[in-house]
């Protein structure tokens, strides 16, 4: 039997073997453990919402764990706890990263401060991000007042990444003028700051040009709040340099956001797009392990692929037999 009150109380203690018991919990597949996760969620809510959540993310090679690494240890000298999650998209692929964050964040993973945990495998991106965002408040009650969600995909994972959390970050690196070419626009609209990685020796010349070539680019977008600028950050994370200048954007951007009050409406929003996106999430698993619809999916899916019907035509029939 689980002990949900024993396993609370000790999160809420900030012992991490419970922590790790209750991640677990939610984590877990076993639709008998879904219920229980819940109740745990609900008995820590009053102790989460704490923390400020920020995301990170950047192209393939632009130091990411060196930076977070860097970051995490410049917060824990400050005296924060910091928590960092990955979302991986492609973890249902390679079974994910496991160990990985803990072996690149070699020194952040010793600090008794610092919690490193890889994202779960899962069947969709919605599915990993579920996981994440429990855990995200499962570690705010434990007492983490720093949330860092890196996101090792790109695209998609990028834009959900950004939903979750208070500030999104994105890192970039200097390469002979081609960074523009590299970013989308979307992206670009849903990033709170840019930072630009390894302004460093024959590099800071091109930093500081990519610098000015964001700044430009930023001008033709629609930044996502009208109470913040977004700024081109230069830093250097393999030699510690603009880590703290990083943070103070961070803590500026919070207070900026608090005292238009743009900072809780954006918390509801994330809530309620949650909440749905849970329902969703939850009418597709009963969608499918529907008796009616499993029996007939098969045939349905192979007309489609045949071309004998169309997909809308498809769906109208799955739907009706479901509602029946």
């Amino acid at each position: 039997m689980i002990k949900l009150q024993e396993i609370a109380d000790g999160v809420a203690a900030a012992q991490l073997r419970p922590l790790a018991k209750a991640i677990t919990l939610v984590e877990s597949r076993n639709p008998d453990h879904s219920q229980a996760a819940n109740a745990l969620l609900d008995l820590l809510l009053p102790r989460t919402g704490n923390s400020i959540r920020v995301g990170i993310s950047g192209v393939p090679g632009a130091g990411k764990s060196t930076l977070i690494e860097a970051l995490g240890l410049h917060l824990t000298g400050l005296g924060h706890r910091v928590a960092i999650l990955a979302v991986d998209p492609s973890s249902q692929l390679s079974g994910g990263s496991i160990l990985g964050d803990k072996t690149r964040m070699e020194e952040l993973s010793r600090d008794p401060n610092a919690f490193i945990r890889p994202s779960p495998s899962g069947d969709t991106l919605g599915g990993v991000a579920r996981k994440t965002r429990e855990t995200m408040l499962l570690c705010e009650a434990a007492g983490y007042d720093v949330i860092i969600v890196e996101t090792v995909g790109v695209g998609q994972s990028e834009i959900t990444v950004a939903s979750m959390v208070d500030l999104f970050m994105l890192l970039q690196i200097p390469n002979a003028g081609d960074e523009l070419q590299g970013i989308k626009k979307g992206v670009m609209e849903i990033a709170d700051a840019i930072l630009i990685n390894k302004a460093e020796g024959d590099n800071l010349p091109k930093a500081r040009l990519a610098r000015q070539q964001y700044l430009n680019a930023l001008h033709m977008v629609k930044p996502r709040s009208a109470h913040w600028s977004v700024p081109a950050l230069l830093c250097s994370a393999l030699r510690g340099e603009g880590i703290a200048e990083i943070w103070e954007t961070v803590c500026s951007y919070r207070k900026a956001m608090e005292d238009s009050g743009e900072f809780e409406d954006r918390r509801q929003k994330q809530a309620a797009d949650w909440m749905w996106a849970l329902v969703l999430d939850d009418l597709k698993t009963l969608f499918l392990h529907d008796k009616k619809v499993a029996g007939i999916l098969p045939q349905v899916q192979e007309a489609v692929l045949a071309g004998i019907t169309t997909p809308g035509a498809a769906a109208q029939r799955l739907l009706a037999v479901f509602r029946r």
